[in-house]
């Protein structure tokens, strides 16, 4: 599922792209359609270079397929393609991640210093420099396989909700009071699909894991309390 998350991370910086109601569907439906792609062709090269029994026993399938090929010259070169990914996603992360900490805060809905954006480069360095300092505590108590289980699981419970207040906001807000440049096409069905999907999803992690996965939704649960005492702090002020 992380593969596959990329394309959430574009509704982040939402805000800033140029004339969103084109260019938004139109990367969302190229990129998410060229991710599944690659993800299926580079799947099928695997199944035709391993045997089944191979891969589940191998914890780097990938390198594998490449010393068929190349030999060892194709284990140097996946690693390579591994790096460039992997700090290619990164870079993708801290343009988009830190607009969730901007946005927070310039709606008095997290420390107010947060939503400081640089006099020279108009960036949210703030939030940038607090995202950063996150992502090393992260990364150094938890091992990569269990910081990604666990984002998956933490993430996915808010594209539901995302989804599902759709239904909301097209019964409190109709056309004539929020115009719709963008529609989806077969709504309903389509985000009702999509919440139903993500719900088994996150029941199933809960099923195959319930200490991980049970922490990492207490975690989101206790934002709960803590948004309404937020919320009564900016009240009061």
């Amino acid at each position: 599922m992380w593969a596959y998350d990329g394309w959430g991370d574009l509704s982040f910086v939402g805000g800033e792209v140029r004339d969103p109601e084109r260019n938004l569907p139109r990367a969302l439906i190229i990129g998410t359609g060229a991710v599944v792609a690659i993800y299926l062709l580079v799947n099928a090269a695997y199944l035709y270079l391993l045997p089944i029994g191979q891969m589940a026993h191998s914890p780097l399938v990938a390198a594998d397929a490449a010393q068929i090929i190349l030999g060892r010259l194709g284990v140097g070169l996946v690693s390579l393609v591994v790096m460039v990914a992997t700090f290619s996603t990164l870079l993708g992360s801290m343009l988009t991640a830190p607009r969730i900490f901007f946005a927070m805060a310039d709606d008095g809905l997290f420390f107010k210093h947060v939503a400081r954006v640089h006099p020279r480069f108009q960036t949210p360095w703030v939030a940038i420099v607090l995202t950063a300092l996150l992502g090393i505590i992260y990364v150094s108590f938890r091992t990569f396989q269990q910081l990604a289980d666990q984002f998956v699981v933490a993430i996915f419970p808010f594209y539901a909700l995302a989804a599902a207040a759709v239904f909301t906001l097209r019964r409190r807000r109709p056309p004539a009071v929020l115009p719709r440049p963008v529609r989806v096409v077969g709504y309903p069905v389509v985000p009702a699909l999509f919440v139903v999907a993500t719900l088994y999803m996150l029941g199933n992690a809960l099923w195959q894991d319930p200490l991980f996965t049970g922490l990492a939704f207490a975690v989101i649960l206790a934002g709960i309390p803590v948004y309404y005492v937020w919320l009564r702090r900016v009240t009061r002020a």
